[in-house]
């Protein structure tokens, strides 16, 4: 949803179209936040249908009374998608965000939804949100913005708030072990985002911002972590390229 002073010009991305003497580095400002959906639909293979199944996954999980998990929601695509398929009315779902201007986006966006599952959205770094009750925790590329430090015990205050029989959908941009595929995946990546319409300047330039904040990991990597949290079992349920989604169930 834009707001009704903008037009469609003003809500495609193009941010990076001219040259920068220097990207800096990536934040999830105004800016950002007022192009975000034309954006991400551009930049990651497969969004659409990420988002789409992950509400029907919460459907299938969501526990009457239990308490869903949106970390790192921006605009807030994976809440309405599970606040659209979910049958208990008496749960409730949370979207956390540490940046204001994409939670301000996000409660316009809600408050045009018709479904009564309630949303709250709450600012805040996820290190700082207790995962309570939970039976759905969607973490949809966020984790790969957090210092890699930070992400064991995120993972495990996940696996600690879940209710057994609970899940975890994790989507990420992933890298990989053998140098050949890595560099295969990040070619077939940019010959995507150009069919969307990126330049080849607007790839570089958000490339080098992202380097600085994005820092991605392997399957394997997501898959140790999970394991050792204490997940009774983790898959791929999607992947195209270089972006994955996996499913943890405790």
């Amino acid at each position: 949803m834009s707001h009704p002073d903008e037009t469609v010009s003003d809500t495609r991305d193009s941010i990076y179209a001219l040259p920068l003497p220097d990207p800096g580095r990536f934040a999830f400002d105004d800016s950002v936040a007022r192009v975000f959906p034309d954006m991400i639909k551009r930049s990651i293979p497969g969004y659409t249908t990420i988002i789409s199944m992950t509400g029907l996954m919460a459907g299938r999980y969501a526990t009457p009374g239990s308490t869903l998990y949106d970390l790192g929601c921006s605009l807030g695509a994976s809440t309405l998608a599970m606040r659209q398929n979910i049958l208990h009315h008496d749960c409730n779902i949370i979207g956390v965000d540490n940046s204001l201007p994409m939670l301000e986006r996000c409660r316009c966006i809600i408050d045009t939804d018709a479904h009564s599952v309630p949303v709250s959205l709450v600012c805040a770094n996820l290190e700082d949100i207790a995962i309570e009750n939970a039976s759905v925790v969607v973490i949809n590329f966020t984790l790969q913005f957090i210092p890699l430090n930070h992400r064991k015990s995120l993972i495990q205050r996940i696996y600690n708030g879940l209710q057994p029989g609970g899940i975890m959908v994790l989507s990420e941009k992933v890298t990989f072990e053998d140098p050949h595929l890595d560099e295969l995946n990040i070619d077939l990546f940019h010959q995507f985002k150009q069919a969307n319409g990126y330049s080849r300047l607007e790839i570089a330039q958000k490339r080098s911002a992202l380097e600085k904040v994005l820092l991605p990991e392997t399957l394997n990597q997501h898959r140790q972590r999970i394991a050792e949290a204490g997940f009774s079992t983790c898959d791929v349920w999607f992947q195209c390229f270089n972006f994955a989604s996996l499913i943890a169930l405790k």
